[in-house]
């Protein structure tokens, strides 16, 4: 059997996508009852970090520990990646001693070297081009919720980033309507608008794409890595708040969505991401049960 990784959503078929979404819920409903489950007991995760996490961290670590196994956090500073070791030198050194890897970093090209020089499954964990993860999670989200999202119309605000590029790719493999607002300049990569062009349209106004919309998302204006562009981005973006004149704009049941960290008052006001409509807690946890349901698939 060849080795599997995960680094985009394009890496599984979209039958065993929709597997690991179903397994998530019925993994989530094991851990509401208290049953002990332990299909990973005794196997470790690596996690590489490069860039600070709260959800991928905890959900990973937890993720694993309930599953029966463990996770070991390394970061460039406690390892020899912060001397300037080749990552391919260090992904046959780790993959050497453990059963897998997430990694979470800046550049999509260190995340395929690694997976290219590992002997065990890689995962994406984030990248400055996509966060797969986010996406099982979001989908969960969504199924248990909406039921199937085929044929749904989704509205993403904002700016053009990671996310909005896995967004893009789930709405190719579920087939549903993916309505992108961006300001000019903050779009999405020119290859995946086309390779996702029958699912995708991009608009720079949000009330259009919010327009009778199923599920309004967003994320922060200043990604990682970005913090020195923020007022920039502020300005850029102004007319890209998800408040509630603009979730008015979409179907009254609609639901709204963002990954976390939020900023309240900038990308969305409080009203909505603390109001009736928002999910958003319900997606943050949802990280840990299809994490484990990707673990249990890539480690077991």
């Amino acid at each position: 059997m060849s080795l599997q990784h995960f680094l985009t959503l394009n890496d599984l078929p979209q039958a065993t996508l929709q597997d690991l979404i179903n397994r998530a819920i019925e993994l989530k409903a094991l851990t509401k009852q208290g049953v002990i489950y332990e299909p990973l007991k005794n196997k470790s995760l690596a996690m590489i970090f490069s860039k600070s996490s709260t959800r991928t961290r905890v959900s990973f670590e937890t993720g694993m520990r309930q599953l029966g196994g463990g996770a070991l956090v390394l970061t460039p500073n406690d390892t020899q990646i912060g001397r300037g070791e080749p990552i391919e030198d260090t992904a046959k050194v780790i993959s050497s001693m453990t059963d897998g890897i997430m990694i979470r970093t800046d550049s999509h090209a260190k995340v395929e070297t690694l997976a290219n020089n590992s002997s065990v499954p890689v995962i994406n964990g984030l990248t400055d081009d996509y966060h797969p993860c986010q996406l099982l999670a979001d989908l969960q989200t969504l199924q248990e919720l909406r039921g199937r999202i085929q044929g749904a119309t989704i509205a993403w605000v904002g700016d053009g980033n990671n996310v909005c590029h896995s967004f893009m790719n789930a709405a190719r493999i579920f087939d549903f309507q993916l309505n992108i607002a961006t300001p000019i300049g903050f779009e999405p990569r020119t290859d995946l608008l086309e390779i996702n062009s029958s699912n995708v349209t991009l608009v720079t106004s949000a009330c259009d794409a919010v327009n009778r919309a199923d599920v309004v998302v967003t994320d922060t204006w200043a990604s990682m890595g970005q913090e020195n562009e923020k007022d920039g981005r502020v300005q850029a973006f102004d007319g890209y708040c998800v408040d509630d004149a603009l979730m008015s704009k979409a179907n009254k049941d609609a639901l709204f969505m963002h990954c976390l960290p939020a900023y309240r008052g900038m990308e969305v006001t409080a009203s909505v991401i603390d109001g009736p409509q928002s999910v958003v807690f319900q997606e943050a946890e949802n990280r840990l049960h299809a994490q484990k349901a990707l673990l249990e698939h890539l480690l077991a």
